[in-house]
C-alpha cells in the first residue's frame, strides 16, 4: 500500500525553512533536484519556466503520468524532481520578463541556475546586477565546469562528466573480463551536484543569518564527480597506482560482491575478519580460515582471484532464501539484489513511507519517492505537487508582485508570461 504524505495541523510549528523564499531558474536535474529538497524543507519555490515549453524534463519520456504525450502531460522524470514547486512562465528574453524576475529577486533569499557561463548577464540577470537589488540574495550557479578555468564556457551532461571525472572507469566489469567502462544507471552526478547545491546554500544561509551578508556559489558538475570519487580518488593519490574495474566487487574490502546463488543474486559485504569466519562456517568451507592468505582483508584482497571462484562455487549450490537466512542469522552482512518493483515494495520501505502519494489537478494521483530524511521536530513538507506548467503564474505575480488582473493579461497578450 501507498502511504499518504502527513497532514499538517494548523497548529503545528513551522517548517524547517518557513519563510525562505526560493527562485528557481534550473532545468533538468541537478538545479531541480537542489529546489526539490528546499521544498521539502518548507522553502516557498517559484520555478521559473518559458512559456509554452517548460523544463525540457516535462517531456523526457515515456512513460508519462497520464499514458501519452499530450500539453499537460507530465513526464515520470520530471515528476521525480519537482514537487513542491510554484510553475510560473515568464520569457526572461523579453524586457518586461527581465524586471519580474529582477523583483522576485527582490523578494528572493536563494537564486538557483544552470545557465551556462555568462548565460544569465546578457538579460540583466547575474549575481552582480541582482546583488545591487538584494545584497541578502544567495544566488547558487550550477554549470558542467564551474565559472572559471579552461572549459567553463563548454556545456557539460552527467553522463559525459561521469566519463571525463573518472566514475565510468571504475565501473563496470573487469577488463581482463573484456568489460567496458559503465556509466551509473542514474545521474549520479547530478544528483550529488544537487545536494552539494543544497548544503551550500543552508550553509550560506546560516552565514547570511550570523553576518547578514549574502554571497555567490559557484558549483560545478565536474568538480562535483572529482570530489565524490572519494576512496577510490584517495586510492590513487595513496600509491600511485591507477584504480581498475572489479565488476561488483570492492576495491578495498574481499569478499564485497554480489554472487550468482541457484536462482538469483545476493550481495555478499564481508566488512572484517570475523565476519569472514562466520561466512566460512555458513558456507561449509572452514578450511579458509586456516588459509593465511586469506586470514586477513588485506591478503583477501591480494588474492582475491584465488579465493572469490572458490566462495562462488559453494554459494551457486543453494538458492538466494537460503543464504539470505543463514548468512543473516550469523551475523554476516548480505542482501538480496532486487529490481526497482522489489526494492519498492520491501516492508522495510513501506514501514519507512518511503513511497507515498500526492494530489495533483483534477484530483489525478501521482506517485512520489519521498525525503529520506526524518527530524524528530519537524515535518517535511509534502502538499504541493509537481505543478502543471504556469499554473502559478497569476498567483505569483498578485499576491508576489501586486499586479492587477488587467496588467497580467497585458503581459499574457504580449508573451511576456503565460
Amino acid at each position: 500500500m501507498i502511504n499518504k504524505p502527513p497532514k499538517h495541523a494548523e497548529n503545528n510549528p513551522p517548517s524547517l525553512l518557513d519563510g525562505i523564499r526560493v527562485l528557481d531558474l534550473s532545468r533538468v536535474l541537478a538545479g531541480p533536484w537542489a529546489s526539490q529538497v528546499l521544498a521539502d524543507f518548507g522553502a516557498t519555490v517559484w520555478k521559473i519556466e518559458k512559456p509554452g515549453v517548460g523544463d525540457d524534463t516535462r517531456h523526457w519520456g515515456p512513460p508519462y503520468l497520464d499514458g501519452e504525450l499530450t500539453e499537460e502531460s507530465m513526464s515520470a522524470y520530471f515528476l521525480a524532481a519537482n514537487r513542491g514547486k510554484h510553475s510560473v512562465c515568464i520569457d526572461i528574453s523579453q524586457k518586461e520578463g527581465q524586471r519580474l524576475i529582477m523583483e522576485l529577486a527582490q523578494k528572493a533569499d536563494v537564486l538557483i541556475e544552470n545557465y551556462k557561463v555568462g548565460g544569465l548577464k546578457k538579460y540583466g540577470l547575474d549575481y552582480p546586477r541582482l546583488e545591487l537589488l538584494n545584497p541578502g540574495l544567495i544566488y547558487c550557479s550550477i554549470t558542467g565546469f564551474g565559472q572559471t578555468g579552461p572549459q567553463a564556457h563548454e556545456a557539460g551532461y552527467d553522463a559525459m562528466i561521469q566519463a571525463s571525472g573518472g566514475l565510468m572507469s571504475v565501473t563496470g566489469e573487469p577488463v581482463e573480463q573484456g568489460g567496458q567502462a559503465q556509466k551509473v544507471g542514474v545521474a549520479v552526478t547530478d544528483l550529488m551536484t544537487g545536494m552539494y547545491a543544497t548544503t551550500g546554500i543552508l550553509a550560506a544561509l546560516n552565514h547570511r543569518h550570523i553576518t547578514g551578508q549574502g554571497q555567490y556559489i559557484d558549483l560545478s558538475l565536474l568538480d562535483t564527480q572529482i570530489a565524490m570519487l572519494a576512496n577510490q580518488g584517495m586510492n590513487y593519490l595513496v600509491s600511485g597506482n591507477i584504480p581498475q574495474r572489479h565488476g561488483n566487487g570492492h576495491p578495498n574490502i574481499v569478499p564485497y560482491q554480489t554472487f550468482s546463488c541457484a536462482d538469483g543474486e545476493l550481495l555478499l559485504a564481508v566488512g572484517n575478519d570475523e565476519q569472514f569466519s562466520k561466512a566460512c562456517v555458513v558456507l561449509g568451507l572452514d578450511e579458509l580460515m586456516l588459509d593465511e592468505r586469506f586470514g586477513t582483508n588485506r591478503g583477501r584482497v591480494e588474492h582475491r582471484n584465488r579465493l572469490v571462484p572458490v566462495l562462488a562455487q559453494a554459494i551457486l549450490s543453494q538458492p538466494v532464501h537460503y543464504w539470505l537466512d543463514a548468512l543473516q542469522q550469523a551475523g554476516v552482512p548480505c542482501g538480496p539484489v532486487n529490481d526497482i518493483a522489489q526494492a519498492l515494495n520491501q516492508p522495510q520501505v513501506k514501514h519507512r513511507g518511503m513511497v507515498f502519494e500526492s494530489t495533483g489537478e483534477h484530483d489525478q494521483i501521482i506517485p512520489q519517492l519521498a525525503n529520506p530524511l526524518k527530524f524528530s521536530n519537524a515535518e517535511l513538507c509534502y502538499q504541493l505537487p509537481p505543478p502543471q506548467l504556469g499554473g502559478s503564474t497569476r498567483e505569483v505575480l498578485s499576491e508576489e508582485l501586486g499586479m492587477s488582473d488587467e496588467a497580467i493579461m497585458q503581459l499574457v497578450e504580449q508573451g511576456v508570461v503565460a
